[in-house]
């Protein structure tokens, strides 16, 4: 069986782009039949449980954003560095350098052992870091902690994205790739819920109270280590390492029976093996929130990413106009003050509903399986670098050239990524990872 989809495999390498599709196209059109009836698309609550799971890196991720937020305080008091700006700045800061790291070899990671190996390799520093932070006694053990966690938070988005993309049937991916959105989202809300009771306590309560919302945190991390162990591997990274008969049967897990000839002849066909050089790394260098989340989640699958994108860009640059305004001279006091909230909520809302949920599903998605875990780590590495510098250059360029120039240079980087939608993203919706891939060959 296994010897059947390398041969396939061959002769997609030695054949015409154009030919493929072609043939693609004929045995699609029989495989979705069985006695010539239409099995129609597979039942998306085989794969729901699995895109859960997996989910619970991004409610990490999100739980750790927010944490540090409600108590910051206590920890300033409890370790000795309360009125030391920069040392808040450091336990605050500190994650972010982690997830860089953590992001950058999550490629590599990810390829090497498998998707539910690195699921649980996230969850293990998540659980030492958790641990260290809510017993340490001085400030360089909650920054070693802080660094552990940020290494497993850089990890775990990536992993979900990848992982998300290759176990969902592609009539429900948009909607199952938001989940990780919005489970970002209700881990910053669990984080705000667990820690404003911190605020109200005093005395040793308080100084208790911050190590437990840390305590908390490894509960989860240690639920997606164990759960990992009962969901299925990546069928794509089974089939790249060659190890077919099991790529069947995670299918046959995630799909149903009816399906995996079907998902198999895809995977077949559009596989080029380690034989080509025709894809390299190197090419890859040529509140309101959540429930934006939400309504993205409905509408990923039925207006598509781009539009969704188009959307987005477009009412995140109206909300920076917005911002614009409000800073102006001539806007009067409580008029700006209703302009730069109303474009705060704007950005948040619009960020919510595409560039937000959307770019980790669609980077996913566009990359060929060859590069796509390597690929998605570079992007991710990027992603929290830029957020790095935004967050430390931020008030101190609001305070140099005013908000007026920089809510107008943001706005203006959104018109640019509208641009950039318009002219050069593929709409992926609907569409099988192997139907993307090939849409995405260059032009014989």
């Amino acid at each position: 069986m296994r010897g059947r989809y390398v041969d396939a495999s061959s002769m997609y390498k030695r054949g015409a782009s154009r030919d493929y599709i072609n043939a693609y196209d004929e045995e699609g059109s029989s495989v979705h039949f069985l006695n010539g009836k239409d099995i129609g698309n597979p039942p998306w609550r085989r794969s729901l449980p699995h895109v859960l799971v997996a989910t619970l890196s991004s409610f990490l991720a999100g739980y750790h954003l927010g944490v540090i937020n409600e108590t910051l305080e206590g920890i300033s008091l409890d370790l000795g560095f309360s009125g030391n700006t920069l040392a808040e700045g450091l336990v605050v800061s500190t994650c972010l350098g982690g997830a860089f790291a953590g992001s950058l070899f999550s490629g590599w990671i990810v390829d090497g052992v498998g998707r539910r190996r690195a699921f649980q390799f996230c969850a293990l520093p998540m659980i030492i870091g958790a641990s260290m932070s809510a017993t340490t006694k001085s400030l360089w053990g909650m920054l070693l902690g802080r660094l552990f966690v940020g290494t497993g938070m850089g990890l775990g988005p990536s992993v979900a994205a990848l992982y998300v993309a290759e176990v969902s049937p592609a009539f429900v991916r948009g909607t199952f790739g938001s989940f990780p959105q919005i489970a970002t989202c209700l881990g910053l809300m669990g984080a705000l819920f667990i820690g404003l009771p911190a605020k109200e306590i005093v005395g040793c309560l308080y100084v208790l109270r911050w190590r437990i919302c840390f305590w908390v945190s490894a509960i989860p991390a240690a639920l997606l280590a164990v759960s990992m162990e009962f969901c299925a591997e990546s069928p794509h990274w089974l089939f790249k390492r060659g190890r077919g008969i099991e790529a069947e049967a995670e299918f046959e897990k995630i799909l149903g029976g009816l399906h995996v000839k079907s998902a198999m002849a895809e995977l077949s066909m559009s596989d080029r093996g380690d034989e080509t050089d025709t894809i390299k790394f190197s090419e890859l260098f040529y509140g309101r929130h959540f429930k934006g989340s939400l309504i993205a989640m409905i509408l990923m699958d039925k207006l598509g990413r781009k539009v969704l994108l188009l959307g987005s860009f477009s009412g995140m640059a109206l909300s920076m106009g917005l911002q614009v305004i409000a800073a102006n001279s001539f806007s009067s006091g409580s008029g700006a003050l209703y302009l730069s909230v109303g474009g705060m909520l704007l950005s948040v809302l619009t960020f919510a509903l595409g560039a937000g949920p959307v770019p980790g599903l669609l980077l996913s998605e566009i990359f060929p399986g060859q590069i796509r875990a390597k690929a998605m780590a570079v992007c991710m590495a990027v992603h929290w670098v830029m957020n790095f510098f935004v967050g430390l250059f931020f008030l101190r360029l609001l305070e140099q050239i005013g908000a007026v120039v920089l809510y107008t240079i943001f706005a203006a980087f959104c018109l640019l990524a509208v641009f950039f939608v318009k002219t050069n993203v593929l709409e992926t919706k609907g569409k099988s990872l192997q139907e993307i891939e090939i849409a995405l060959l260059p032009p014989e």
